[in-house]
C-alpha cells in the first residue's frame, strides 16, 4: 500500500511535522440502510474516495489539504425503526464540530470544508452557530453530490441508493455492491399534502412509511461508467475549489458590486 500524505488516516507525524496546511477536509457520512445490494456504509465509503480524490488533485496543484477521518454517523431521526440506522442529533454534530474546529484553530489551520456525504445531514445552521465562536477558522460545507448536475450522468439519479449513488459505489467499491437483480426497485410514496408533494413545505420523511426497501430511486439502470464519470467531475470540482479556497484570503471574500 502506497501512503497517501494528504490523508490523515494513513499518513504519519514525520509527514506531518514542519507542514503548514491550507485546508482540512471533514468528509462526515452516515451509518443506514441502502436498499437490499449497499451496503449501511455507503455514505462513509462514499465521502472517503470523494475527499481523499479532491484532495489529490488539489496538492497537485500546490494546494496543502489534509482530509480527517471520516465520521460515520449522521442524522437518523426518520430512520430509528430500522435496524442499525444510527443517529447522532444535529446538536452532537454540532458539539463534534466545535471541537474539531476549535482543536484545529489551535494548530493554525484556518480553513475547515466539511464533505457532507448524507442527505439528512444539514451543516450550514451549525456553521452560523459555530462561527462566530471560531472566527480564526473558516468554515464553509459540501454536498459532494449536488456540486456538479447529475442528470446529463444518470437517466433518474434517484434521492438514496438509486441509480446515481449505486453506480458511484459501483466504481469505488464494486466488492460491495449485490447483484442488481437482488435490489428493490427503489419506489417512493408521496406525500398526500400537496405543499408536502410540490416541496414548498417540508418536513422530515419516516422512512419506513414512504418505501418498502429502504431506497429511493431506481438502480437498475447503473453501471459502473456512470459512476466513475460522475466521481470524475465531482473531484475535479471539488479538488478546484480546495485550491481557490487554499489562496484565498477568507477576510476579503467579496467582490465589489460593479466589477
Amino acid at each position: 500500500m502506497t501512503i497517501r500524505p494528504y490523508v490523515l488516516a494513513e499518513t504519519n507525524w514525520k509527514a506531518v511535522n514542519g507542514t503548514t496546511f491550507d485546508v482540512a477536509l471533514l468528509p462526515w457520512g452516515a451509518t443506514e440502510a441502502h436498499n437490499f445490494h449497499l451496503p449501511y456504509a455507503t455514505d462513509v465509503i462514499q465521502c472517503d474516495h470523494v475527499a481523499a480524490e479532491s484532495a489529490r488533485l488539489a496538492c497537485e496543484r500546490g494546494a496543502r489539504v489534509a482530509v480527517l477521518p471520516t465520521v460515520p454517523f449522521g442524522v437518523q431521526t426518520g430512520q430509528l425503526d430500522i435496524p442499525f440506522c444510527l443517529n447522532i442529533n444535529p446538536s452532537t454534530q454540532l458539539a463534534i464540530l466545535e471541537d474539531v474546529a476549535r482543536a484545529l484553530g489551535g494548530q493554525g489551520v484556518t480553513r475547515l470544508v466539511i464533505l457532507n456525504g448524507h442527505g439528512g445531514n444539514d451543516f450550514r445552521a451549525m456553521i452560523r452557530d459555530l462561527q462566530p465562536r471560531v472566527p480564526n477558522v473558516f468554515l464553509c460545507t459540501i454536498n459532494w453530490w449536488s456540486c456538479v448536475d447529475a442528470r446529463p450522468f444518470f437517466n433518474a439519479p434517484g434521492d438514496h441508493a438509486g441509480e446515481l449513488e449505486t453506480s458511484v459505489m459501483m466504481h469505488v467499491a464494486p466488492e460491495l455492491v449485490l447483484p442488481l437483480e437482488e435490489a428493490g426497485s427503489g419506489r417512493e410514496r408521496k406525500p398526500k399534502i400537496a405543499a408536502l408533494r410540490e416541496g414548498w413545505a417540508w418536513a422530515p420523511r419516516r422512512w419506513t412509511a414512504i418505501t418498502d426497501d429502504t431506497g429511493v430511486g431506481d438502480p437498475s439502470a447503473a453501471t459502473a461508467a456512470k459512476g466513475e464519470a460522475f466521481f470524475r467531475a465531482v473531484t475535479e470540482r471539488i479538488g478546484g475549489f480546495l485550491v481557490e479556497l487554499a489562496h484565498a484570503d477568507t477576510g476579503d471574500l467579496y467582490t465589489d458590486a460593479s466589477a
